[in-house]
C-alpha cells in the first residue's frame, strides 16, 4: 500500500509539545487578565452563513474567506472575531446586559498568501465593550495591555494612542474632508514606506503641496504626552471633531495615570491612524521596544456602530485584539521564547520493576491529589534510558522506587537541575513541590 506523506496545508501550523506549552502559557495569561477585568467569555461557530458573515460586503474580504456550499447552505469560515461579535450582539440583544464586556479567544481563517509570520489559520484574542461611550472604558484597554505584556516579560513595550476625531477634524480644517478616509489609510502606512513614497501617494490623491506639508507637519508633532496635547490645543483648530478628540485624548491620558499605568509605556502618537474604515474614535497600537521588527503586537480602537447590518439598534463599542499566533511565531523566531519542557509534570516516578509498581501507583495518586502533575514511567527499560526520558521531558525531579524504598517506605528523589539526591517520604516530597509552587 502506498504511503501518504504526512504534512499540513501551507499556512496551517501546529506545535510540538514544548512549544504548545509555551503557547498555552501565554494564552492563559491573556485569558486570566481578561477575566480579572470582568470580561465574560463567549464562543461562536467557526462556520457562519455567508450572507451573515459578508453582510458588509467588500471585495478584499470576500477574496480572503474560505467559502463553500453544503446542501442548500452557503457557508464561510470566520475571518476575524469582530464580525461574529456583531452578529452575536444583534442576535442576543435582548438577553445581554449592556454595557456588554466580552472576551473571545479562537481561531480565524483567511485564504491569503501564506508567508513567514502570516498564517491562513491563526488565533486571535479579543476583548470588546459594547454599549458605552465612556473615555474611562477607552483607558481600560491600555491598562489591560500593560498588565498582559508585563506578565509576558518580553521587555519594555509602548502602547501608542491617538483619536480619529483629532485626525479627521484636522483634515477637515485644511480642506480634506472628502478624502479624509483615504488620507488616513496612507498615514497608516507611514512607517512602512519612505517619505518620498508617502508624499507621492498624497499627491496622487489630489493634495496640494501646502496640504501635504500640513499633513506631514501634523503627524510629526512629538514630545511628552502633555507636550503633544498642548501643541494640539495651541493649533486652534476650530473643528468640533478636532476639539472633542483632543479632550478625549486628555481624559484618556489622565485616566491611565490614575490607574498607575507607567507613563513610559503609553504615548500619544499622531501617526497611529488604523486604516480600517469602522474606527471612529480612540485607536491603539502596541509595539515591543527591543523587537521593532515584530511590528504591532496588539491593536484596536473605538467604533460608532458595530451591528448596523443586523439591527436598527446603534451599538457603539471599543476593543483590542492580540494576534497570538503571529506574536508567538515572531518571538520564537527571535529566540525570545524557547521550549524547555515537553510536559507540565515536574515529577517522573520510576519503579525498578513490576514489584514496585503498586507503590509507584500509590505515590502518583498522592501527588496528583495534592495538585502536583506527575508521570508514571511504565516501560521495562534500563535506568539509563529512564533517566534520559526524564531529561528530555524537562522534568525537575526523578523519583526512583526500588526494593529498599519499598521496604523503608521512602523515595529516592533526584533533582535533575542540580543532580542532588535525597531520601524522603511521599509527604515530604509533596511539601517540597508545594513550597516550590508557592515560591
Amino acid at each position: 500500500m502506498a504511503k501518504v506523506t504526512p504534512r499540513t496545508p501551507s499556512g496551517f501550523g501546529e506545535y510540538l509539545p514544548g512549544d504548545q506549552i509555551e503557547f498555552n502559557r501565554l494564552m492563559d495569561i491573556i485569558r486570566s487578565t481578561y477575566e480579572k477585568y470582568g470580561y465574560s467569555p463567549i464562543d461562536t461557530p467557526d462556520i457562519e452563513l455567508s450572507e451573515v458573515l459578508l453582510a458588509k460586503g467588500g471585495g478584499e474580504t470576500e477574496q480572503q474567506i474560505y467559502r463553500f456550499t453544503r446542501g442548500r447552505n452557503d457557508l464561510s469560515l470566520r475571518f476575524d472575531l469582530t464580525v461574529p461579535l456583531a452578529r452575536y450582539a444583534a442576535e442576543h440583544e435582548n438577553d445581554l446586559v449592556f454595557p456588554f464586556r466580552r472576551y473571545h479567544i479562537g481561531k480565524v481563517h483567511r485564504a491569503e498568501r501564506a508567508q513567514a509570520g502570516r498564517f491562513r489559520e491563526f488565533y486571535q484574542c479579543d476583548i470588546d465593550v459594547i454599549g458605552s461611550d465612556s473615555s474611562i472604558i477607552d483607558a481600560e484597554f491600555p491598562a489591560v495591555i500593560n498588565e498582559i505584556f508585563d506578565k509576558f516579560g518580553f521587555g519594555e513595550f509602548t502602547i501608542r494612542i491617538n483619536n480619529r476625531l483629532v485626525l479627521n477634524g484636522f483634515f477637515e480644517g485644511i480642506g480634506l474632508r472628502e478624502v479624509s478616509a483615504e488620507v488616513l489609510r496612507i498615514i497608516d502606512k507611514m512607517e512602512k514606506i519612505s517619505r518620498d513614497e508617502l508624499v507621492a501617494e498624497l499627491k496622487i490623491l489630489g493634495l496640494s503641496a501646502v496640504q501635504v506639508d500640513h499633513v506631514l507637519e501634523f503627524t510629526e508633532i512629538s514630545g511628552t504626552n502633555d507636550e503633544v496635547l498642548q501643541k494640539l490645543e495651541d493649533l486652534k483648530v476650530t473643528s468640533e471633531q478636532f476639539q472633542s478628540g483632543v479632550v478625549k485624548l486628555r481624559e484618556l491620558v489622565e485616566a491611565l495615570r490614575t490607574m498607575k499605568v507607567p507613563e513610559k509605556r503609553f504615548k500619544v502618537d499622531l501617526r497611529i491612524a488604523r486604516g480600517l474604515d469602522y474606527y471612529t474614535g480612540t485607536v491603539y497600537e502596541t509595539t515591543l521596544n527591543d523587537l521593532p521588527g515584530v511590528g504591532s503586537v496588539c491593536s484596536g480602537g473605538r467604533y460608532d456602530d458595530l451591528a448596523s447590518h443586523y439591527t436598527n439598534t446603534k451599538l457603539t463599542g471599543v476593543g483590542i485584539s492580540i494576534g497570538l499566533s503571529r506574536l508567538f511565531y515572531k518571538l520564537r523566531e527571535a529566540g525570545v521564547i524557547k521550549a524547555t519542557k515537553q510536559s507540565l509534570a515536574d515529577v517522573v516516578l520510576m519503579p525498578f520493576g513490576d514489584e514496585q509498581m503498586p507503590r509507584a501507583l500509590k505515590v502518583a495518586s498522592l501527588l496528583r491529589s495534592a495538585g502536583i502533575p506527575a508521570i508514571l514511567y511504565t516501560e521495562p527499560v534500563s535506568m539509563k534510558k529512564k533517566m534520559k526520558y526524564a531529561d528530555r521531558m524537562g522534568c525537575k525531579y526523578v523519583v526512583v522506587i526500588g526494593d529498599d524504598e519499598t521496604k523503608n517506605n521512602t523515595l529516592a528523589v533526584k533533582n535533575m537541575h542540580n543532580s542532588e539526591s535525597k531520601s524522603m517520604t511521599s509527604s515530604q516530597l509533596i511539601e517540597v513541590m508545594q513550597r516550590e509552587v508557592s515560591e
